[in-house]
């Protein structure tokens, strides 16, 4: 054979091997991430809402817990339950 042939043979098992060897890596991190159980949430005991609010959407944020109601968004502190901001939709 020649020599360039048995290189490019050599080249091809070693790029093989690479490639086969990184698709292992992939599904076993992938696996493990997969398997393990996600941190809970912190989440206030409770939050107050005001008088006559009906809450139609909650959206969790680091520092923050969003109630959507009809008529306007509360910002509640994610820590103490605590109320933030009070904005009125038009």
């Amino acid at each position: 054979m020649p020599p360039d042939v048995r290189f490019v043979k050599r080249l091809v098992v070693v790029l093989t091997t690479v490639m086969i060897a990184g698709l292992v890596l992939i599904a076993g991190l992938l696996v493990v991430r997969i398997t393990q159980v996600p941190a809970p949430l912190a989440m206030p005991d409770s939050l107050d809402l005001p008088a006559g609010t009906t809450p139609e959407a909650v959206t969790l944020a680091r520092d923050w817990v969003l109630v959507l109601s009809g008529t306007e968004i509360l910002l509640f502190d994610r820590a103490s339950g605590a109320l933030a901001h009070r904005i009125a939709l038009p």
